[in-house]
């Protein structure tokens, strides 16, 4: 497979792994916008939250639990955001679903 994400998730590019298990890989960064941000992506290879089925609204409210529980344990008590590119003019690079998560300072509106 030709995915960036998906050879991060085989071990083929190393990552700075925060957290891992059977349906997701959460690691680092490596050019962070915030003094906390990292990247929670499904073991599944799904393009974008436009190519979503329905079978995969499970996964999805999984990965936000999980948010959750990863903001808490990078002690980002007093607020993170979580961002979700969409295609090109969404700005999504990597044609793999993936979810940032920023926080330690405070974050601006609009984001840019």
């Amino acid at each position: 497979m030709d995915c960036l994400f998906c050879k991060i998730i085989a071990g083929d590019i190393p990552s700075d792994c925060l957290y891992e298990d059977d349906k997701i890989f959460v690691f680092r960064d490596i050019d962070p916008q915030a003094p906390t941000h990292f990247l929670v992506i499904p073991k599944k290879h799904i393009d974008s939250l436009d190519a979503l089925e329905d079978e995969d609204g499970e996964l999805v409210g999984y990965i936000f639990k999980k948010i959750r529980d990863l903001a808490k344990q990078e002690n980002l008590s007093a607020g993170y955001r979580v961002v979700n590119n969409i295609g090109e003019d969404g700005g999504q690079s990597v044609k793999h679903m993936h979810f940032h998560v920023l926080g330690g300072r405070s974050l601006q509106w609009p984001p840019g």
